[in-house]
């Protein structure tokens, strides 16, 4: 997952509104959200290559979700893989604090990561990189591949429509509406990029929220509305950039 959008304890109804793309290499090999066969209770696409994923939700109503930190001189080799801190919260059967609280003592094992997880009651965000961890409070945040809230145009950009799919108070629309904050695939002025180690034109290119290249883009989107009586899980993938298949989901708590 490399942009997510949430709203936790902003809107009336929906006590965390998430909205996240999923940019990935065309070729890696992976399912879409699902029931998982050998753990039932979670419904989250899959990276068919690791066994992990990027985002999903349990039956309980724990939620979960990752971004990589772009760090193109970090050594990976050797290292497990981010995918299955996800999957690691979403099996947590205590309370989730405890799990976050304890990735601190394996920052080293993954590659960079911010990794977001919680329940309506509490929602977390640790990095591996700055390592700490901050029990969130109500409002709007967005993180990419740096750090939560960090200043990106995308990230930026993508708190601002999401905010103003809240306020519009149309909840008939607001998962449409999301969907369409995550389509904008315009590249934001060579002024605003960050510098993040890799080219300028890979700056361009992975600076917009919707991203569509040659072998790697945006793979699918996600919007995600969580309110006290139910989940509602809506996944769109994409096939070179192109709308392919949408399967949406609803999740009564056990």
């Amino acid at each position: 997952m490399c942009l997510i959008l949430f709203a936790y304890n902003v809107h009336p109804t929906y006590k965390l509104i998430v909205a996240a793309n999923r940019d990935e290499f065309y070729n890696r090999s992976t399912a879409a959200a699902h029931f998982w066969e050998d753990v039932p209770e979670i419904l989250a696409g899959r990276d068919l290559e690791k066994q992990g994923t990027w985002m999903g939700v349990s039956k309980k109503g724990l939620f979960s979700a990752l971004t990589n930190y772009r760090n193109p001189l970090e050594t990976i080799e050797g290292k497990r893989s981010r995918g299955e801190l996800v999957a690691n919260a979403l099996k947590y059967s205590g309370e989730i604090k405890g799990y976050m609280n304890s990735l601190s003592s394996q920052r080293e094992q993954y590659p960079g990561y911010n990794l977001l997880a919680g329940d309506l009651n509490e929602l977390f965000y640790y990095s591996n990189i700055s390592n700490h961890l901050e029990k969130l409070t109500p409002g709007i945040y967005g993180v990419s591949n740096h750090l939560l809230n960090t200043d990106w145009p995308k990230v930026r950009k993508g708190k601002e429509g999401l905010a103003q799919c809240i306020n519009r108070r149309n909840d008939d629309y607001l998962v449409e509406n999301l969907f369409t904050v995550l389509k904008h695939s315009e590249p934001f002025p060579d002024e605003l990029l960050p510098k993040t180690g890799v080219s300028l034109e890979w700056e361009r290119r992975l600076s917009s929220l919707f991203i569509h290249s040659k072998d790697y883009g945006t793979r699918s989107s996600t919007v995600l509305l969580m309110s006290n009586q139910h989940i509602q899980y809506v996944e769109r993938i994409y096939l070179n950039g192109e709308n392919h298949k949408e399967q949406t989901y609803m999740i009564e708590y056990e």
